[in-house]
């Protein structure tokens, strides 16, 4: 199936360097689509900074994991590929804030619920890792 990620982005002109930062980024966060799709912990192994969070305030009380959990909880849930759901991607936005931070507004569906996720970032050694994952969900029927 292929991959539909909308990005609604701003259109202003970027300059060179923050053109290859937002590459950069939107690379990264096509693959953490990917990861979600297919519940493939090797992808947000390699995309999740080792001490990053996920968390939602949608659960009672307050969800936060730490990644050793989060990886645990992706690993034993059914793939929205292996069910055949179309996939449902989209970048709202990306923000940086100097060389080395970033935060992105991204959404996608997963069964009958849409997510919008609040993804930090940072560049640690030349590579984005994502810091946080902070989301809401909108559940679905």
């Amino acid at each position: 199936m292929s991959t539909n990620t909308n990005m609604d982005v701003s259109s202003r002109s970027l300059d060179w360097a923050e053109g290859k930062k937002f590459e950069e980024v939107s690379t990264l966060l096509r693959t953490y689509f990917d990861g979600l799709y297919h519940c493939d912990v090797e992808i947000f192994k390699a995309l999740f900074h080792p001490n990053a969070i996920y968390a939602t305030a949608d659960e009672t009380p307050l969800l936060h994991r730490q990644m050793d959990e989060y990886f645990k909880v992706i690993a034993t849930r059914q793939s929205p590929a292996s069910r055949g759901e179309a996939r449902n991607d989209h970048i709202d936005g990306v923000e940086f804030a100097g060389e080395n931070t970033a935060f992105a507004r991204v959404r996608c569906s997963i069964g009958a619920n849409d997510f919008i996720d609040f993804l930090t970032l940072v560049r640690v050694e030349g590579t984005w890792k994502i810091m946080s994952k902070i989301f809401h969900i909108n559940k679905g029927n």
